[in-house]
């Protein structure tokens, strides 16, 4: 058992991991930059150490400080949350160094899932089914354009390195394939230090289905059903549920089988997310593999009524994972509570919030780092708050967390709720009809703000 645990993170994802540790009976030390010093997870851990003003390359994303802390403090293990350091490889293998156990999958495991063409790779030798597309990286827009002929207009380029939409880039004809090539190489080379892009077949109203695995380290791997992703503003999900509308139980099986699959591939240890798309004849192929807990993770927790952190912190301290059938039950929908303005382009919302009044009720539950007179920095991800609910049934989930946007009050800032409760009345989210272009036609209505 692990006495003392780091978590390198802030906001509601640092709040939910040190509740676990609590629950277990294992000691927190949180890290904070200056903008973060009146957060509860600062409140909340049994010990706190600053280190570093708010940009987060001088604190979050600062190695050195945080393995620091860890040793000031004697904190033998550090969850890294989601964001910030939690899909590093390089400072998963300095935790090691230091005989600090990183709470998640091996330095080797997370490089090459980092690798978006190696990833894709590794699955295909697997057996999973992959998007067609180039082997690895392409060179050249010559050689790109040679490829996309090849297998058909449209394709998508996508950063190597890539993550949150950045470097991506969706080609509708040949004309326009060389200038889209090169913005994302260049936007690439600007987020991730790595201009590397590789090139895939563009599936045409596709979802987006993401399979949670659990490894152990040791060869076991389950899964634990699906989460419906696409609801998405510029690649960033604001919506999830789980189980997903399109998913029976065949296919249910036949994506889990596939996630074990790729997750053994590369001995997986830890919580991690197999990401897939899924055509209108309900094929599916392997997009991504995310290393870390996700923030959508609490609709899996409520269908599978489990706890993903303290299976997360159970296999980094060597338990092994047992093989079985986890058994789904109800529906569960999260709505992300972001401080930005829906009415003016979701543009940002920081600020002091005044009244933070949460809502409540069986099946109702909220994660969050805010409360009335916390100020939100403008430094850092804009959400504040995870609105779940779960019913038995989605259009009784659906109903649910109308009620429960209906009571959240949140004065100071703007935020997502006015968006939330239009797209939650929409009838054709309500019958289950959308991709992950849906938002791009989706008319939000002024007057029901």
């Amino acid at each position: 058992m692990f006495k003392k645990v780091l978590i390198a993170n802030r906001g509601e994802i640092a709040l939910r991991v040190i509740r676990t540790c609590h629950e277990m009976g294992i000691q927190t030390v949180a890290v904070y930059s200056t903008a973060d010093r009146d957060s509860l997870h600062v409140r909340f851990a049994n010990e706190a150490v600053c280190i570093g003003p708010p940009p987060s390359r001088e604190s979050y994303l600062r190695f050195d400080r945080i393995i620091a802390a860890a040793e000031v403090t004697g904190a033998d293990a550090i969850h890294p949350g989601y964001g910030f350091l939690a899909e590093n490889a390089d400072f998963s293998a300095i935790c090691a160094d230091h005989r600090i156990k990183f709470i998640g999958p091996s330095p080797e495991t997370i490089r090459l899932m980092g690798d978006k063409s190696l990833a894709k790779d590794t699955m295909r030798k697997a057996g999973v089914p992959v998007i067609p597309g180039s082997d690895g990286v392409v060179e050249t827009a010559a050689e790109g354009k040679r490829i996309a002929a090849e297998m058909g207009y449209p394709v998508i380029i996508k950063a190597r390195a890539g993550g949150g939409g950045k470097g991506m880039r969706l080609v509708t004809e040949e004309s326009a394939f060389t200038k889209q090539f090169d913005m994302a190489r260049n936007e690439a080379e600007a987020a991730f230090g790595d201009g590397g892009v590789y090139i895939e077949k563009f599936v045409t109203s596709p979802r987006h289905v993401e399979i949670q695995v659990l490894g152990d380290g040791q060869g076991t791997v389950i899964h634990f059903g699906e989460r419906e992703c696409s609801i998405q503003r510029r690649h960033q999900k604001l919506v999830e549920e789980s189980p997903s509308p399109i998913v029976d139980e065949d296919l249910r099986r036949r994506m889990g089988e596939a996630a074990v699959r790729g997750a053994e591939a590369v001995g997986y240890e830890g919580a991690g997310t197999i990401e897939f798309l899924v055509d209108a004849e309900r094929n599916f192929y392997f997009m991504e593999m995310n290393t870390r807990i996700q923030v959508e993770h609490p609709v899996t927790e409520e269908v599978a009524d489990c706890d993903l952190v303290e299976y997360q912190l159970r296999v980094a301290m060597g338990e092994r994972v047992r093989r079985r059938e986890v058994t789904l039950e109800g529906h569960a929908i999260e709505c992300r509570i972001n401080a930005e303005d829906p009415f003016r382009n979701f543009a940002p919302s920081p600020g002091l919030i005044r009244t933070f009044h949460p809502p409540g009720g069986h099946g109702v539950r909220v994660d969050t780092h805010a409360y009335a007179g916390y100020v939100i920095p403008p430094h850092y991800d804009s959400m504040i708050a995870k609105l779940i609910v779960r019913a038995r049934t989605r259009e009784l989930a659906i109903n649910k967390m109308l009620r429960a946007l209906d009571e959240f009050v949140i004065e100071g800032v703007k935020t997502t709720i006015p968006f939330h409760r239009q797209l939650l009345r929409n009838e054709a989210f309500r019958a289950g009809h959308f991709d992950t272009r849906f938002l791009e036609t989706f008319q939000l209505q002024p007057e029901d703000v």
